[in-house]
């Protein structure tokens, strides 16, 4: 009976200490409580800034019925989602700073041992598992890369926002005596300090107590020299800041330029460049892609403008005829990328007042484009009476490109470039 107990206890002391030479196989200078609680921070600043700004073009393109939005600055969308896609995509080496600096604590004996480490675990591995997908999925976005996931984008991507900073928020609350304690630098710390290690290896039992059944727990003290010394740890610890800093700062060099003029000589990454394009300007979608080819070039075609049974026609000439205005508004896509441009036609609250719109309608906008869930858009009465939205007929000195919405277009300042509805079609109060 003695020799059956021994087995058991012999063999979860073997495993126990399996696990401890291989938490000390990783330790590293980098991987302490302290590191962690520095990237932790920054990567949870970076997904509440992602998880605002996604909020805020959510509700821009599918707002509730009280919701009104500010038309100024004219900026405010593009930098608004500008910051959001930067954000998104320094979370790629800050998270991954992260996994590597934790990763000696999967190798825990027993992997659970209460319902707070429980909780704390399930958290943090349901945190990794929804924001690796979250930003990846947001990366192959900005390229329009659809068709590398069987699953709607906005969908998925709005449902997960939630799942990460709940997780997220939970994970804080289970660890926060540590986040606390190691929220400051301190600057004495001991040798053993400098890993998450708890204890050293595990004795190996000469004799098992009689009714043993699970597991022993003998540890004897660890050897400081075993640990890196105080000076390399400095060193390393900033070595790998400067690595994660460095990455964090290529990345947003060489992409946030198709977002800020300012880095645009930088945007080796960015999926679209300043400057390019018809007039100028880059496209997200053609007229071949939306099939409007014929339509939009199509000798008859009218804007149709409706206020309950009052109708009107307004041929490109027609609109040519109205008092013509020149803007400098700012064309942002939810991707992330935009760029300032120079519009030009009537004032789309002139077109409203022809047909007795008052001053707090809402309209609803209809495309020609096939097959998109953007061919219908509905503005609020701030967008529709500000004086800067026109139904555009020119872009940047040359006639609008049937590329940019040809015969006529959506322009508004503050609005995502989803909603600055192309190739027009009618116009009707709600």
């Amino acid at each position: 009976m003695t020799t059956q107990r021994e087995g058991p206890a012999g063999l979860n002391v073997t495993m126990q200490r399996l696990l401890h030479d291989m938490r000390r196989s990783l330790a590293s200078p980098s991987r302490t409580p302290r590191m962690a609680t520095v990237l932790g921070r920054l990567l949870g600043l970076a997904f509440v800034v992602c998880f605002a700004t996604g909020l805020y073009s959510h509700f821009l393109q599918d707002p509730l019925p009280w919701m009104h939005f500010a038309t100024r600055p004219t900026w405010l969308y593009q930098v608004s989602q500008g910051i959001h896609i930067t954000a998104g995509i320094v979370c790629f080496p800050l998270i991954l700073g992260k996994l590597y600096v934790v990763f000696p604590e999967l190798f825990q004996s027993p992997p659970v041992r209460s319902f707070p480490h429980f909780l704390e675990r399930a958290s943090i591995a349901l945190f990794v598992a929804a924001s690796l997908v979250q930003i990846t999925i947001g990366l192959l976005n900005t390229f329009q890369l659809y068709a590398l996931f069987p699953f709607p984008f906005r969908q998925t991507h709005w449902a997960l926002s939630f799942v990460v900073i709940g997780s997220l928020a939970i994970h804080i609350g289970v660890k926060l005596p540590v986040i606390a304690k190691h929220w400051r630098k301190k600057p004495e710390r001991v040798a053993r300090q400098l890993t998450f290690s708890t204890g050293g290896a595990p004795k190996a039992p000469a004799t098992a107590t009689r009714g043993v059944t699970g597991r022993v727990f003998a540890w004897i003290d660890q050897t400081p020299g075993q640990h890196p010394s105080p000076a390399d740890a400095r060193t390393s610890r900033r070595g790998f800041l400067a690595t994660i800093a460095v990455a964090s700062a290529a990345l947003v060099a060489l992409t946030a330029g198709q977002s800020f003029r300012v880095l645009d000589f930088a945007n080796a990454f960015g999926p679209r460049k300043m400057g390019t394009g018809p007039s100028g300007v880059p496209i997200n979608r053609t007229a071949e892609a939306a099939d409007v080819l014929t339509t939009a070039n199509a000798a008859n075609w009218t804007l149709t403008v409706t206020n309950g049974d009052r109708s009107m026609l307004f041929s490109r000439d027609d609109l040519l005829a109205m008092q013509q205005y020149t803007v400098r508004l700012p064309i942002a896509c939810v991707e992330g990328w935009s760029q300032w441009a120079t519009w030009r036609g009537p004032r789309m609250r002139d077109l409203a007042d022809l047909v007795g719109a008052g001053p707090d309608v809402y309209f609803r906008a209809t495309s020609l484009e096939q097959d998109s869930i953007y061919a219908v858009m509905e503005m609020g009465p701030e967008f529709v009476r500000d004086e800067l939205t026109l139904v555009a007929l020119e872009l940047n000195g040359d006639v609008l490109d049937i590329d940019h919405g040809y015969p006529a277009r959506m322009i508004a300042p503050a609005r995502p470039g989803v909603l600055q509805t192309k190739w027009l079609s009618s116009l009707e109060v709600i």
